[in-house]
């Protein structure tokens, strides 16, 4: 039996659509364990009545994903979801199946692929590399995907940054988020977000919060997926207003992340109270970024 603990995630950081993402303190447990024969799935936590007890569970793809690229044979497995990150919120709920499921298929096996083996196969499965390189590694990464492997690079967050998540009541499917993103954008569109994502990797980089303000700034996705997170405007506005460094959209939404180094509490209670302003009901979690990305708690035969 194998245990991974595998972090949320939090991606685009704005302006790096598809290409920078944060590992979280809010983790999910996945426990492996194989059968003679069949299935069986149990979920505990997030998604418990929404997440496929059956051959569509993602964790379980994952596994046979990876025991098909090995050459391992899978006659029946045992799945435990042990739940804390919201699903369908953008906040990296299918990466962290994926991610668990790859590394605790990849220990039960015995081991045969590398993290960075792990890396590009999680990113075939999900379709880019932003939300998983990070569930993989922790901390900040910058991934990119190059012929059939994934470029990346870890930046340790700045000390005492927290981020503030603000989580809307409701579900937004990523599938219907990416559906509103244009095929193609002006060269101007185009120049802005390449300047703030090269300012946001240097403030990160250097530890400078008083440049995010201006280095989360995005003209590629978040004005095309606001009309889906009603309030989304306002509560970045209140967020900075109560002082927040930087705030943007969680991944394809519709959690808010804001980004802070002091207050955190009173932030949060402002953008609890903007989104019920705005007829949405809202809580919030203060996290702090995950330096370690997952890992297997436990192996047993």
């Amino acid at each position: 039996m194998v245990r991974v603990q595998v972090p949320a995630t939090t991606a685009n950081l704005g302006p790096g659509l598809d290409c920078l993402g944060m590992a979280l303190k809010l983790y999910n447990i996945i426990e492996l364990e194989q059968k003679a024969a069949g299935i069986s799935i149990e979920v505990i936590g997030e998604g418990a009545k929404e997440i496929a007890r059956d051959e569509r569970n993602i964790v379980y793809q994952a596994v046979c994903r990876l025991f098909k690229q090995i050459n391992y044979p899978l006659k029946g497995l045992k799945i435990k979801l042990i739940n804390h990150i919201p699903v369908t919120r953008g906040l990296g709920s299918s990466a962290a199946a994926i991610v668990g499921g790859l590394i605790g298929a990849n220990a039960l096996s015995g081991g045969k692929l590398s993290l960075k083996d792990i890396l590009t196969l999680a990113a075939n499965i999900e379709g880019h590399p932003d939300n998983v390189a990070p569930a993989i590694y922790g901390g900040i990464l910058v991934s990119v995907p190059v012929d059939s492997e994934i470029k990346c690079l870890k930046i340790s967050p700045p000390p005492g940054l927290r981020v503030i998540i603000g989580i809307p009541g409701y579900s937004l499917a990523t599938k219907k988020s990416r559906e509103v993103l244009p095929q193609q954008v002006s060269l101007q569109d185009a120049v802005f977000n390449l300047g703030r994502l090269a300012l946001l990797v240097a403030a990160l980089h250097q530890g400078d919060l008083s440049f995010l303000a201006t280095a989360m700034e995005d003209r590629l996705h978040q004005p095309y997926r606001a009309p889906l997170v009603p309030g989304m405007k306002k509560v970045f506005a209140a967020a900075r207003l109560a002082g927040a460094r930087g705030v943007t959209l969680s991944g394809a939404g519709p959690a808010i992340a804001a980004f802070v180094d002091r207050n955190p509490e009173h932030i949060a209670q402002v953008m609890s109270e903007t989104f019920r302003e705005n007829g949405v009901p809202a809580k919030t979690m203060v996290l702090e970024p995950s330096l370690t990305g997952a890992r297997a708690l436990e192996v047993k035969p």
